[in-house]
């Protein structure tokens, strides 16, 4: 009986043993998407051209929106002097226009999120193809995007940021 117990843990601790051994040989590294999206010259790029794209379009909606409170004040100012159905006529046209105001700040909102998720899914495409030059060129098993602990000899974010800005990515 004690030797068939001692050849049991012998065969459960063996290949325990062997994968310990190989577990050294295993390299790993992180990459942070977040400083990616941060740092990269090719996010930037992306933010500017997002900007430029929505720009005119964000200040008209906030003129609206603004001209519509004032309108709103002027109501509120002149109400008492208003014949109970300018009164309701006036109130009428505000609403219909705030309805107006709200579902194109949805429209806008709803086309920069699309527009910026298409634009940050090509810089993670473009990040994608930089990990995996680094992978092979540097013989990493394993690389993982995000985690909750890393130490720093494990993150590659740098020389992927690197990579990207140097523009050596198609």
């Amino acid at each position: 009986m004690t030797f068939s117990l001692r050849h049991i843990l012998v065969c459960i601790l063996l290949p325990m043993a062997g994968a310990a051994a190989s577990a050294q040989e295993f390299k790993v590294g992180i990459v942070n998407l977040d400083r990616i999206f941060r740092e990269a010259n090719t996010s930037k790029a992306a933010q500017a051209k997002l900007e430029q794209e929505f720009s005119k379009r964000e200040k008209d909606i906030a003129d609206l929106g603004v001209q519509i409170k004032a309108q709103s004040e002027k109501l509120e100012r002149e109400a008492p002097t208003l014949s109970e159905s300018q009164r309701n006529t006036r109130q009428r046209q505000l609403v219909e226009q705030d309805r107006e105001f709200q579902r194109k700040r949805r429209e806008f909102q709803e086309d920069l999120n699309s527009r910026k998720n298409e634009e940050l899914q090509l810089v993670i495409e473009r990040a994608n193809r930089v990990v995996r030059s680094l992978a092979e060129a540097e013989k990493f098993d394993l690389i993982l995007q995000e985690a909750v602990y890393v130490n720093s000899k494990h993150d590659i974010t740098d020389k992927v940021i690197k990579t990207l800005n140097a523009g050596n990515v198609r």
